[in-house]
């Protein structure tokens, strides 16, 4: 059980989150509402409800309440006697924060259907793996008289065959190894327990995807539920969401809203036909909507590009320069052209965190500067773009930056490109800042497929914030959906506003400054550190943090996407 105050106050920032217009809708519902009075759940919502199955599964599109519906579920189960039927639900979402919103909604159901005025303390889950040895995952708990408990754990467990009681996994189709546990999973009906899979469509090969066909064809013995946004509509979502929002509802509103909803997705007709309409995407597609990365862009965040000083007729290029006037060049550089923008935010005295995109001929370096918000939104008001920069000045640059933004600040880590010569500025990185701060990342498939949903939802949600550039843009629709899980394809190549080749570079120093904001992320999956192992794996910023560290820094990057609507 862990500082109750740091946790109340995380709620209450998370239900101002959720109750913004950026998130629509969702979120925490009104204090006052009572979820049984005649007209707030829609038939979709109380058909689930109504389906005692052992094995249920919901095939949805986005922001229908089918998690709303179970949080209610839950609740009523973990209030009743154990004559009465009564069982504790483990509730295992797709990241963190999704966790602290199921069980913060759960929280206020019991206040208003089962009179009791419950605290979530927030704590270790012991997870002992395969091979016999445990780690500690964060987890959310509320406890009820009954003696039954709801619980929300951070990331799949383990050994989640010895759990007893019923087993919720939301967004099933994004966990990193659903397969698994969904095997895992299947142990707990022995002793009675009940399993509950919710998920939008992540592709037609997800194992999410194949469970409900194998459904269809009478292969196992889950009950699916599919339920779409039009489906939704037709039920009243349109209603329960003026009612959510304090908005009027009207004929014209409703027409603008739904309009509204399918034209974000543009021209991704595939995309819109997954997350609206609970059809599953056969090939690839962009994994950013124009629409998203526009409404996250800021006039106000700027690109900072470095090219080399022009040498005179006869003199040698930049490269070759005496030691000392290179580190003279880029010094008056960043002073000029960086600080003014960082030392804008001093007085705030934010925690900083960095991504990089290393280049040194070709591409671009790309180092993405930001930082949280007390409404867990990141912010990265200044990308600097290094071209044709020597090793020498990349170093330079990089130290110079985070020196300075533990001088205005805290510097809470940075997740830095070790591949190839990026190997050797992200190791000595390391050894300045220490492996707890920057982490050394070579990505795979699987880092692609656990930090991949999170990013995306950071621009669905709205909740991260960049500078409005072309190049950046651009870089950004360069990342593809293959197989499911989220990449920047080797083959491709954008050109730039100056005329030259770029590799999606912004795009993926971006990702790695929003994996840098996710506390929580590496201890959860058991990365390790560059060196000594294979390629692929990482090292968390804040693996050897202590609790007080957790607590303090960001709570994690897909909180509320869309809320439990």
């Amino acid at each position: 059980m862990f500082h109750q105050d740091a946790i109340g106050q995380r709620i209450e920032i998370v239900g101002r989150q959720l109750a913004g217009d950026q998130l629509v809708p969702g979120g925490l519902p009104p204090p006052d509402l009572d979820p049984l009075a005649d007209g707030i759940l829609m038939e979709h919502q109380k058909a689930w409800l109504g389906d005692t199955s052992t094995l249920k599964i919901a095939e949805k599109g986005r922001r229908t309440g089918i998690t709303f519906a179970e949080a209610l579920d839950s609740t009523l189960i973990a209030a009743a006697s154990k004559s009465a039927g009564g069982d504790s639900t483990f509730y295992i979402g797709d990241t963190k924060d999704k966790g602290l919103e199921f069980v913060s909604v759960c929280a206020q159901f019991a206040k208003t259907v089962a009179a009791e005025l419950l605290q979530i303390d927030e704590f270790l889950f012991e997870d002992v793996q395969p091979d016999g040895s445990s780690k500690a995952i964060n987890a959310y708990r509320i406890r009820f008289a009954s003696g039954f408990q709801i619980v929300a754990l951070s990331s799949n467990p383990a050994n989640i065959r010895g759990l007893q009681g019923r087993v919720v996994i939301d967004e099933a189709a994004f966990h990193r190894n659903v397969a698994a546990v969904i095997d895992a999973c299947n142990a707990l009906v022995i002793w009675g327990g009940t399993i509950r899979i919710i998920s939008t469509h992540n592709g037609v090969l997800n194992p999410f995807n194949e469970l409900i066909k194998d459904a269809r064809a009478k292969k196992n013995d889950y009950s699916v539920h599919r339920i779409t946004f039009d489906d939704a509509v037709a039920n009243g979502l349109y209603e329960r969401v003026c009612l959510m929002k304090g908005w009027t509802a009207s004929v014209e509103g409703k027409a603008q809203w739904y309009r509204k909803a399918r034209r974000v997705f543009g021209t991704r007709t595939e995309a819109m036909r997954e997350e609206l309409d609970a059809i599953p995407r056969e090939g690839e597609g962009q994994l950013l909507p124009l629409a998203w990365i526009e409404a996250a862009a800021r006039q106000d965040y700027k690109v900072c590009r470095w090219e080399a000083p022009p040498s005179a007729k006869g003199q040698p290029d930049f490269t070759f320069w005496s030691s000392e006037r290179r580190q003279a060049a880029m010094l008056a550089w960043l002073v000029e052209t960086v600080q003014p923008i960082l030392q804008r935010f001093a007085e705030d005295r934010n925690t900083w965190y960095l991504g990089e995109d290393f280049a040194m001929r070709q591409d671009r370096t790309s180092i993405p500067i930001g930082f949280v918000d007390k409404l867990l939104r990141r912010h990265v008001p200044l990308i600097v773009e290094l071209r044709q920069c020597p090793y020498d000045q990349q170093k330079q640059a990089l130290f110079w930056i985070v020196d300075f933004l533990q001088a205005i600040g805290r510097f809470g880590g940075g997740i830095l490109d070790a591949n190839g010569n990026g190997m050797a500025l992200a190791q000595e990185a390391a050894q300045r800042y220490g492996p707890d701060r920057i982490v050394e990342l070579m990505p795979s498939a699987a880092w692609r497929r656990e930090t991949g949903p999170a990013f995306r939802a950071a621009f669905e949600d709205q909740t991260i914030a960049i500078p409005a550039d072309l190049d950046t843009r651009d870089d950004l629709r360069q990342l593809q959906m293959v197989g499911g899980v989220a990449t920047m394809p080797s083959h491709v190549r954008n050109e730039g506003t100056d005329g030259g080749k770029r590799h999606g570079d912004n795009a993926i120093g971006l990702w790695n400054f929003h994996a840098a904001t996710l506390n929580d992320t590496a201890p959860a999956y058991g990365y390790e550190a560059v060196g000594g192992r294979d390629r692929g794996s990482m090292r968390s910023p804040l693996e050897d943090a202590s609790e007080g560290d957790m607590l303090r820094g960001p709570i994690g990057g897909n909180f509320g996407a869309g809320g439990l609507w």
